[in-house]
């Protein structure tokens, strides 16, 4: 009987052991990457962040007038006003149209 329950709490102890030591190491591993993560996500924010002073400062009425001074006045075509979206949806139903008509056009070119 003795034997029976030492062998029991030395087997007991051993698992709880070893399960303890892989889930203290799956952690770790899972700390490292949400580390990992968040130094990207940090970079990703300052290039963002970036990205709109350049926008804001380039689509200023003060440096277009600069630029539209430096390449002309003739060179200068302004968008016509069927190719400005108002709407990312807008965007997409015609970016759909024409990828349709692509496969349809490549379609017919294998026929051939």
């Amino acid at each position: 009987m003795f034997k029976f329950k030492f062998i029991f709490s030395t087997v007991t102890i051993v698992t709880f052991l070893i399960i303890t030591s892989t889930i203290k190491n799956e952690t770790r591993v899972i700390e490292k990457k949400i580390l990992s993560l968040s130094s990207e996500i940090a970079s990703k924010k300052e290039d963002l962040n970036e990205t709109q002073l350049d926008f804001y400062y380039l689509s200023s009425p003060a440096e277009i007038e600069k630029k539209l001074y430096i390449i002309g006045f003739d060179e200068y075509q302004p968008i016509s006003y069927s190719k400005i979206f108002f709407k990312i949806s807008d965007f997409t139903e015609i970016e759909k149209k024409l990828s349709n008509l692509k496969k349809l056009n490549e379609k017919k070119i294998k026929k051939k």
